[in-house]
């Protein structure tokens, strides 16, 4: 199983250089990836800038969305162009885009998209995508990758299922359990056996993480305030399935691995970036 690393992007940063910062040292360090999570309400970086900053600090680790909220790139042209010119700038198979429609109203009124009808924008928005691939599309430029990015959906709804089985390489799940990977994956691994997609789809889980003599306050800080918006029942919840010790870091290795998981990433929650070299003494990647 891969291991990657989430830029804590969604915790107080004040200096977009700490991100790169991030980024030299998860490749340093021999991470598989690196991930960026995204929100519009919310001070959490543009994901695509952010990633196209590491693809320039970086030569080898992977480059992933997780997730990006696809239907608020509502010219869709304008976001296909954006992704083959990351796509070039990052290389060839560097750069995976885990995609999702969005849950929170917020994003969407912001950007005067509508929320109700995200579902039917993010399968415009896939088609542009795919049509971007081809030497007929008058925008360029074209993806370094062939066929485009890989494509991974987050969500657990029949929607969700069609678009992995239709256009995607797998599933990736935020906040994962090991349980909750367990419940869906025999729902997502039929869906990809009855459209008849060869071998099996890639199965990505992330997990919060911090680690250090202030890792709790980071947690509760950076979780807390980023899902106060739905309650402090769930807010807690949230905090509690964060990972702040080493031991449960590796445990946590073992049991998604055990779960079928192809890759697990850990996403930051403090901006240090003393917490890459952390989460890489903690599983040993440089042994």
């Amino acid at each position: 199983m891969d291991i990657g690393i989430g830029l804590p992007g969604h915790a107080r940063w004040t200096d977009g250089t700490v991100l790169v910062e991030w980024a030299r040292r998860a490749e340093a360090r021999g991470f598989a990836t690196l991930s960026v999570s995204d929100r519009l309400a919310w001070w959490t970086p543009e994901p695509l800038i952010t990633l196209a900053a590491a693809a320039g600090a970086t030569s080898r680790i992977r480059l992933m969305t997780s997730v990006l909220l696809a239907p608020l790139r509502a010219n869709h042209a304008l976001f296909a162009k954006t992704v083959a010119t990351l796509d070039q700038l990052a290389g060839p198979g560097r750069l995976r885009l885990g995609l999702a429609p969005g849950l929170r109203q917020d994003d969407f009124e912001l950007s005067e998209v509508d929320y109700g009808t995200r579902g039917a924008q993010f399968d415009r928005l896939l088609d542009r995508l795919a049509t971007a691939t081809t030497d007929d599309d008058p925008v360029g430029p074209r993806p370094a990758t062939p066929g485009g990015p890989a494509l991974l959906f987050g969500g657990t709804s029949k929607a969700t299922l069609r678009r992995i089985a239709a256009r995607g390489t797998g599933w990736i799940a935020g906040d994962a359990t090991v349980e909750g990977v367990q419940d869906f994956t025999p729902h997502l691994r039929q869906a990809w056996a009855d459209a008849g997609r060869p071998g099996s789809p890639r199965v990505v889980a992330s997990v919060m993480y911090a680690l250090g003599p202030d890792a709790e306050p980071a947690i509760s800080d950076a979780i807390g305030s980023y899902y106060a918006f739905a309650g402090n029942e769930y807010a807690h919840y949230g905090i509690s399935i964060a990972y702040t010790r080493s031991e449960q870091i590796t445990a946590a290795i073992a049991a998604f691995d055990q779960a079928g998981c192809d890759e697990l990433i850990f996403m930051g929650n403090d901006p240090d970036p003393a917490q890459v070299d952390l989460l890489a003494k903690a599983i040993d990647l440089n042994r």
